[in-house]
């Protein structure tokens, strides 16, 4: 984590359009997220089929998580990072 920079954790997350979110960061910094590369697997697959679970988005532990039990590392999006079923798949 050294290499990233401190860790952040999520204050509070505002669906919009799409799959976008606007995100508060512990930090301060407020940025808009475009979720849709990290909503892969069956974990997700209760958001990708309908949109309004997906705007029913809670912070649990510092990090955007929904009732289906999918959530996402905070350090992931603020620091833009590579989707983890992304990294597994290039790692094959």
């Amino acid at each position: 984590m050294d290499k990233l920079g401190p860790r952040v954790r999520v204050k509070s997350a505002t669906p919009k359009k799409g799959y976008t979110m606007e995100i508060v960061f512990d930090t301060g910094e407020k940025r808009t997220v475009d979720l849709t590369p990290y909503l892969q697997g069956p974990i997700f697959k209760p958001l990708r089929d309908d949109p309004e679970a997906f705007k029913r988005v809670k912070i649990a532990g510092g990090t955007v998580a929904w009732e289906s039990g999918g959530d996402i590392d905070p350090d992931v999006l603020y620091y833009n990072l590579q989707p983890a079923w992304q990294a597994q798949t290039e790692s094959r």
